[in-house]
């Protein structure tokens, strides 16, 4: 079961999508997942061009999966995975904060812990997302098993764009 955080920031010019205009029936929420890797990078910036062309709000989730293996480390090994976690959770943080006072876009930068499928099918709810980006896998078993962005595109909630 994955733990809930409530480690929400809002970054850019406005905290709310702008009101709806006839003509516009773009995305007013766009919310992209990222992990930190070279694809969830590119949909990150797939998104945020989206969101600032859309007039869109932009909402970044990360999500750090804990290794199934993680309940049998020691406690020294543990905490070093969970510092890691932490630095990189910092780092994105900075990047998308510079990155919406640049674009002009309002962002919110959400961090949970858990199955990445299940966090970001649940920040897609509770955001209200009108469409959701995901960068493709980048291992060769989710051909097989099925990716997180596969499993996104089944569920039929949302739009789901996934970038290469």
């Amino acid at each position: 079961m994955s733990t809930p955080v409530d480690d929400r920031e809002e970054y850019g010019p406005q905290a709310r999508p702008l009101p709806f205009e006839r003509g516009t029936d773009g995305p007013r929420v766009v919310l992209v997942g990222v992990d930190g890797t070279r694809t969830s990078l590119r949909a990150a910036a797939y998104a945020a061009g989206l969101a600032r062309r859309q007039g869109a709000v932009l909402v970044v989730v990360f999500v750090s999966s804990p290794a199934s293996y993680a309940a049998l480390m020691s406690g020294v090994v543990a905490g070093a995975v969970q510092q890691t976690y932490d630095e990189l959770t910092a780092e994105l943080r900075q990047q998308f904060q510079r990155g919406a006072e640049e674009l002009g876009v309002p962002v919110t930068f959400l961090c949970r812990r858990g199955d990445a499928y299940t966090e970001l099918r649940a920040a897609a709810d509770e955001t209200r997302a009108d469409l959701v980006v995901v960068g493709s896998s980048e291992q060769a078993g989710h051909r097989l098993v099925g990716s997180v962005a596969a499993r996104l595109v089944r569920t039929g909630r949302w739009p789901v764009v996934v970038v290469p």
